[in-house]
């Protein structure tokens, strides 16, 4: 494997070569290569985005749950790979090859090595890119922490951990907690 630099702009970084294997963030240029998910992580992952399609029209949504860029901000360059996104297809902007634009509805789901401040450094992103809805999915608490941008900040409006989640923008979809958990 080819040695990364330690910073990168937008430019240098669209020159480089794809990682294998791996999962690739770029944080205020900084680049930070993270290891495959882990079984119960990438179940959670998979039954939300299961429940998801079953109940969205796919010719104007755009579920996203393989490792995307989700383009933040050029300078410094941050560019973070949500665990699973929903776009309204109208809203959905690709440049070379990255998304640079909000999706509707952000889910994060937490592994077991994930620190209160990366979490916090993740939220204050999808926040500064105007994300309205965030869900934060905790396997081992078996909780959904649901956050919602008012007045320009994120803020937590429920954590569940049984019943139903209706999201925002797509009201049609009805997520049932329980279902979320692998068995």
């Amino acid at each position: 494997m080819a040695t990364l630099p330690k910073t990168v702009t937008y430019e240098e970084w669209l020159t480089l070569p794809e990682v294998q294997d791996a999962i690739e963030e770029v944080v205020n240029g900084e680049i930070r290569i993270m290891p495959p998910s882990k079984w119960t992580h990438t179940q959670a992952v998979q039954k939300l985005a299961k429940m998801f399609w079953r109940q969205l029209d796919e010719a104007t949504v755009e579920l996203v749950n393989s490792d995307f860029g989700l383009v933040i901000r050029h300078e410094p360059l941050t560019c973070r790979v949500p665990d699973l996104a929903l776009f309204l297809k109208a809203n959905l902007v690709e440049q070379d090859g990255y998304i640079h634009s909000a999706p509707e509805l952000v889910v994060e789901v937490l592994s077991p090595g994930n620190t209160r401040a990366e979490r916090e450094e993740k939220l204050r992103d999808y926040e500064s890119l105007g994300v309205p809805e965030v869900w934060v999915v905790s396997p081992e608490a078996r909780t959904v922490e649901v956050l919602l941008l008012e007045e320009g900040r994120l803020r937590t409006v429920s954590i569940l951990n049984e019943g139903q989640l209706r999201p925002k923008h797509f009201s049609e979809a009805v997520i049932d907690i329980p279902a979320i958990w692998p068995k």
